[in-house]
């Protein structure tokens, strides 16, 4: 099986593509988190009084500075909604986003995997419908390790894990009930909880199965290029081995 990673950018309106169009020494790194935008913005050059204020306008400032090396900010502001956007569109055309997202000059990159270069193509004909898209490269990736850009966004891994579902898994986790052999049992666990053993398991299943659902599409990719199943048995060895 064969993976496609395509890189393009598009134009359309918005404030973080207007702000790097203004300014070309500028680039835009935007992350989406599960309930806000965290935005790292650097330029070689020293910023301006106007471009300063630009920023101020774009969220909460957690970091800033300007030195010899130029301007280097992290912006935080809240999470506008994802309805009938670009990333949405990604998933419809069942294709894996990797970000950041990164402005320059005007443009907004993005990068995304798939499965069926049909997707790939399909996302990028809708694209076109109401946004300047200019296709940079479209890459079939095979026989070769998964880039390390395909690491998955913690927030996507637990996203829908509640906190008493984290707190199960935590306390499993650090109490060595994942080690082999076990260092610990459910009853154990519970007793360290004010609630019943039964209630525990419920949590702890439930983050399990989450967790692993989410992590689904990342396990998919990365096993995409192996080949063969290292868990089928090999007829004809196992006759060999036991004819030895």
């Amino acid at each position: 099986m064969s993976l496609y990673e395509a890189s393009f950018r598009v134009r359309h309106e918005c404030p973080y593509r207007e702000i790097s169009e203004h300014y070309p020494d500028l680039t835009i790194r935007e992350w989406y988190l599960s309930d806000c935008q965290v935005i790292e913005i650097t330029s070689s050059e020293s910023p301006s009084e106007d471009l300063l204020d630009e920023i101020d306008r774009l969220g909460t400032i957690l970091h800033r500075s300007v030195d010899d090396s130029g301007l280097h900010v992290v912006t935080q502001s809240c999470l506008c909604s994802l309805e009938d956007s670009i990333i949405e569109r990604f998933e419809e055309y069942n294709c894996l986003y990797q970000p950041p997202t990164i402005h320059r000059q005007g443009w907004e990159h993005y990068s995304v995997i798939a499965f069926d270069e049909r997707d790939v193509r399909a996302l990028l004909n809708d694209l076109e419908a109401d946004r300047n898209v200019d296709v940079l490269s479209k890459t079939a990736i095979t026989e070769q390790e998964i880039p390390h850009s395909m690491l998955a966004p913690v927030d996507q891994l637990f996203d829908d894990v509640t906190e008493r579902q984290l707190a199960a898994l935590r306390l499993a986790l650090e109490s060595g009930y994942y080690e082999q052999p076990r260092k610990t049992s459910l009853r154990d666990l519970a007793e360290q909880t004010a609630v019943a053993r039964s209630t525990y398991e419920e949590h702890l299943r439930k983050a399990e199965n989450k967790l692993l659902t989410n992590a689904g599409q990342f396990l998919r990719l990365v096993t995409a290029t192996s080949t063969g199943n290292p868990l089928k048995v090999d007829r004809t060895q196992q006759v060999e081995g036991t004819a030895d």
